[in-house]
């Protein structure tokens, strides 16, 4: 911008030179700059276009500590070279560097290239939009067209393999007869009916077949076995955050020059979600229904079921949970504990130091529903409160709890607790 209104003075000085001289060489100097501003122009038009871009993303879905990665194509559809393109991102995926300038693009040509970002934090993010941006050699004109296509990318939560979690002694692994239609193959078999396309052939009732002469399958209900219920505390009053400065690398490098090893964030946050994501895939794995109940931005409630579809969904909504919930953990359990029969295991996860979620768990004990508390330290994290308190109530109840600390490697942690019991 400073070197246009140089130019611009320099036009006025030589047009007033011109008029006030009649000199033929001011007049020439004047159809110069006239013939350059207006080829400057023309370039930066034709420029830009026939310009297009796209942006394909290889999985809409990873996980934190996973590459996501996607490939940018930039289209010449003019029969004009472009001399060059500056393609800049505006996604809000953090570290994520997609910008790159485009030179020689020829006429009906297209550049690709792929940008691969290691994803450290959890969430829902836009990969996108874009803007085109070019001019002319002179840098007299600069053109500019906006992209607005976005791609949707969802990062999941990290996950830590349990090698065992203990849940309460004396549980029975049965519970009661739940009359609830399920996609499942199991050892309950409740009625039988015409197959459809799309039914897996080990469903199908061959004794049936053969005495209607179609295809029948039977129909299953869901074992009799206890669900598992995680409660996760997204009150944001109880939560800490440890806040530690994270070393600035100098300048951009590549993803595969970088000396990246996974760090959970030192806060309860994302700790509660890094224990509840984990829980969830330990019992999902051995085929155990879980469901997930938390009040973040707003309730959020997954019923119970089995399977990989079932985690998919619960990672999925622990990647856009926040701590932003003004409703205690005690309340929490009080109200939403009534849905629940006997001999159904519920996880609280909470960094809160206040004894009445432990009151409300032992009340849900004399239910017949088991309990158990995984306690964060929020001292640990920079925050109030003494959690000895709560870990004396759990004790004193007969609750097995487990104890969080900061910096502590969550699986042997939950692990060796429950060896202990």
């Amino acid at each position: 911008m400073r070197r246009n209104w140089i130019y611009l003075l320099l036009f006025i000085i030589v047009l007033v030179e011109a008029l006030a001289t009649g000199n033929r060489v001011f007049f020439i100097l004047l159809y110069l700059l006239l013939a350059i501003f207006v080829l400057a122009f023309l370039w930066s038009w034709g420029n830009i276009w026939g310009v297009s871009a796209e942006r394909v993303v290889r999985a809409s879905r990873t996980q934190v500590g996973r590459l996501a990665e996607e490939r940018l194509v930039i289209r010449n559809s003019s029969p004009l070279p472009k001399l060059w393109v500056d393609v800049r991102d505006h996604s809000d995926l953090p570290n994520h560097r997609a910008s790159f300038v485009v030179s020689n693009l020829g006429s009906q040509r297209q550049r690709t290239w792929t940008v691969r970002t290691i994803c450290r934090k959890r969430g829902r993010f836009a990969l996108g939009p874009m803007t085109l941006i070019t001019g002319d050699p002179f840098g007299f004109f600069q053109r500019t067209r906006h992209i607005s296509q976005t791609q949707n990318l969802v990062v999941y939560p990290a996950t830590v393999d349990l090698p065992y979690f203990a849940l309460p002694l004396g549980e029975l692994p049965g519970g009661g007869a739940r009359h609830q239609r399920t996609h499942y193959v199991t050892t309950n078999v409740s009625s039988v009916r015409d197959y459809f396309p799309g039914d897996s052939f080990n469903r199908i009732h061959w004794r049936s077949t053969a005495r209607t002469g179609r295809l029948i399958v039977k129909e299953f209900e869901l074992d009799p076995t206890a669900d598992v219920w995680i409660f996760l505390d997204m009150e944001a009053s109880v939560q800490a955050h440890l806040r530690v400065e994270a070393p600035q690398p100098e300048g951009a490098v590549p993803f595969w020059d970088e000396r990246y090893q996974f760090t959970l964030e030192p806060s309860t946050e994302e700790y509660g979600v890094l224990i509840a994501a984990s829980i969830a895939k330990h019992f999902l794995a051995r085929n155990r229904a879980v469901g997930l109940l938390a009040y973040g931005q707003r309730r959020e409630l997954l019923q119970s079921d089995r399977g990989e579809r079932q985690l998919n969904k619960i990672l999925e909504t622990l990647a856009v949970l926040r701590a932003q919930g003004d409703i205690p953990i005690a309340e929490t359990l009080a109200s939403e504990g009534t849905r629940f029969g006997r001999n159904t295991t519920v996880i609280v996860i909470t960094p809160s130091t206040d004894v009445r979620w432990v009151n409300a768990l032992r009340d849900l004990d004399r239910r017949g529903i088991r309990g158990v508390g995984v306690v964060l330290d929020a001292t640990s994290f920079g925050g109030a409160g003494d959690v000895r308190l709560v870990q004396s109530a759990l004790a004193a109840n007969g609750i097995l709890s487990y104890h969080v600390r900061e910096g502590d490697a969550i699986a042997q942690v939950l692990t060796r607790r429950a060896l202990e019991f």
